[in-house]
């Protein structure tokens, strides 16, 4: 089972490179991040036609998320628990059938800059959420995928220079802290697992000529527990993807599980 992650940056004004990639690289399961649309705006007849089953959790403008599978969809949850006056489209979640059944979870953790301003507080309180929510999930003790958009640096290998990041809220002690504890759950981060060399980066930012100078950070991450852990077989970062017509700020990233038959 490929499983992949890609923050797309509004799906619909990318709609030919993102097809474009489904077509050559068809993943398996596929979360998808700042749509930017509402659900009935969303392409679903676009990826149907591929051969995927869609669920949308989407927001006018901003943030929402996707989830896309080559197998029906089960046990659905669109947004994180925790908070009811929670109004922005970050998570969504359910059950990819088959023979092993995975639970997949897509999500777009905030960005949480400037760190001076409430953004920072919600972020915390967001990975708080998703905290207590996959503490649940790990329960059930079944195969499960948290991947998304982290909006995260975790080390200093992730970054091209980690002293321009310093003060950042995707670099901050308290954002990488957050993350860790995360991953004290029992969760394993599957590049780390599958290479782990530097540089790994799935982020260059459309200013200062990030993208030719290499100037990248690492954000997009696969967290898995141990049943899916077990199965990981690899890890590719589509950087090419980078380089095409009116891409993403992001690239896509795709882990491969094996499980036994």
């Amino acid at each position: 089972m490929r499983i992949a992650t890609w923050n797309v940056n509004s799906v619909n004004a990318r709609l030919p490179t993102v097809l474009g990639w489904f077509e050559e690289a068809a993943p398996d399961v596929a979360c998808l991040q700042e749509i930017k649309c509402v659900d009935e705006k969303f392409p679903t007849e676009a990826f149907e036609r591929l051969g995927y089953n869609v669920i949308v959790h989407g927001q006018k403008t901003y943030n929402g998320v996707a989830l896309l599978s080559k197998t029906p969809l089960e046990d659905v949850r669109r947004g994180l628990p925790g908070d009811d006056g929670d109004e922005q489209a970050r998570y969504i979640e359910a059950v990819i059938s088959g023979p092993r059944p995975v639970r997949v979870a897509g999500i777009y953790l905030p960005n949480g800059n400037p760190t001076t301003s409430e953004k920072f507080a919600y972020k915390l309180n967001w990975m708080a959420r998703l905290n207590a929510h996959v503490r649940g999930l790990l329960s059930l003790e079944e195969p499960l995928v948290i991947a998304g958009d982290y909006n995260v640096i975790p080390e200093p290998a992730d970054v091209y220079d980690p002293a321009a990041w310093v003060g950042d809220a995707l670099y901050r002690p308290e954002s990488r802290a957050a993350f860790r504890s995360l991953k004290w759950l029992g969760l394993t981060d599957d590049y780390i697992a599958a290479d782990g060399s530097p540089g790994g980066y799935t982020f260059w930012d459309y200013q200062a000529g990030a993208w030719p100078r290499d100037h990248g950070i690492r954000i997009d991450h696969l967290l898995l527990s141990p049943g899916a852990a077990d199965s990981l077989t690899g890890v590719t970062i589509h950087r090419d993807v980078r380089a095409r017509e009116k891409p993403s700020d992001h690239v896509p990233v795709v882990a491969e599980l094996d499980f036994p038959a």
